[in-house]
């Protein structure tokens, strides 16, 4: 089997798992720790919400879980969304297209952005108390 379908087979396989343990995402989450930077400093990690952002998700309360952290929220939806469509072209005899490989400006924009976006959604969270 090609790398690329397995690869599809894999993601699709995972976003199913998360699909289908949903109901018990509650459970899973009560078992997470606090974040000990929030506890100690009382500013929120750049990771701070995401487990409430993925429980309200689980609820299909997309309107909450945008509010606690829009990109961990972004993150999940690309994670199950992209994972069913990797899975059903996995199923279908078709691979997962590999990204294209960035060189030069292209590579560096795109870290620049990566690095933004985190930055921006981290004030966010601070603004917003998360």
């Amino acid at each position: 089997m090609a790398p690329e379908r397995q690869l599809g087979l894999l993601w699709g396989g995972v976003a199913a798992a998360l699909v289908a343990l949903s109901p018990l995402a509650p459970r899973f989450a009560a078992a997470a720790p606090a974040c000990p930077l929030k506890a100690w400093t009382g500013v929120p990690c750049p990771g701070c919400g995401t487990t409430r952002a993925a429980l309200a998700l689980a609820d299909l309360d997309l309107a909450v879980a945008f509010a606690v952290s829009p990109l961990a929220a972004a993150a999940w939806c690309g994670l199950v969304l992209g994972g069913l469509a990797a899975g059903a072209l996995a199923l279908a005899g078709r691979g997962v297209p590999s990204p294209p490989k960035l060189t030069g400006a292209a590579d560096w924009a795109f870290r620049v952005a990566v690095v933004a976006a985190v930055a921006a959604n981290w004030f966010y969270l601070v603004r917003h108390g998360t």
